[in-house]
């Protein structure tokens, strides 16, 4: 599990076909850690990376390296080149949690429709694939590109919900958002609560059905 709160900003600075991995079509990634540090991470440990909750499978000073299946890939971006990632180690027990729960697992990819300064911070709108639209929820949690935002505004339409989220400089100026402009994809998680609310109308939906004689 994880916060959404990035500890670092590294960077992807290899990228080489893995055809041992999933019988061809995944790759390894080597990503220099930044400042996120690594004296107490050891091999098989979790670390997301834009989101994406990836297993270290080799370790040297200030990098590590990870291998990312062909579904991986199909459902999550930024992570087939080379450029910058957020970086989260994973929770332990006793650490603050000033985020919300973030599983690591990308639910979906959004679309970024607008981020435009508004006073001093700045405002991102997303629209997000239709079958989240249940999931977002006004003043809800949203783990974008692994960091955990809150929502201010959705907008439900034919091609999705669009989300607003309010960006403060901090944020902007210390994860990948920096980078981010109009038309970008990005990884998506819901809050996990929301996974619990919908798998317990499901039950309580089917157990009030009356049954057939």
């Amino acid at each position: 599990m994880f916060t959404g709160i990035v500890t670092a900003v590294g960077r992807i600075v290899r990228v080489q076909p893995h055809e041992a991995h999933d019988g061809g079509g995944g790759i390894r990634v080597r990503i220099d850690a930044g400042n996120l540090g690594l004296s107490d991470v050891q091999l098989g440990d979790s670390i997301a990376v834009q989101g994406a909750c990836m297993t270290v499978v080799a370790l040297e000073a200030n990098s590590f390296e990870i291998d990312i299946s062909r579904e991986s890939l199909r459902r999550t971006v930024g992570l087939d080149r080379e450029g910058e990632v957020n970086l989260e180690k994973s929770l332990r027990v006793g650490d603050a949690l000033g985020g919300h729960l973030v599983s690591g697992h990308v639910d979906g990819l959004g679309v970024v429709v607008r981020y435009a300064p508004v006073g001093e911070s700045r405002e991102l709108i997303i629209r997000a694939p239709k079958e989240m639209a249940k999931y977002l929820a006004y003043k809800g949690s949203v783990t974008v590109n692994g960091i955990s935002l809150t929502v201010n505004g959705v907008q439900d339409g034919v091609e999705g919900s669009e989300i607003t989220i309010n960006v403060i400089p901090h944020t902007q100026n210390m994860t990948t958002l920096r980078n981010v402009n109009v038309g970008d994809k990005v990884n998506l998680e819901i809050d996990t609560i929301a996974r619990y609310v919908e798998r317990m109308m499901q039950v309580s939906d089917v157990a009030g059905r009356p049954q057939a004689a």
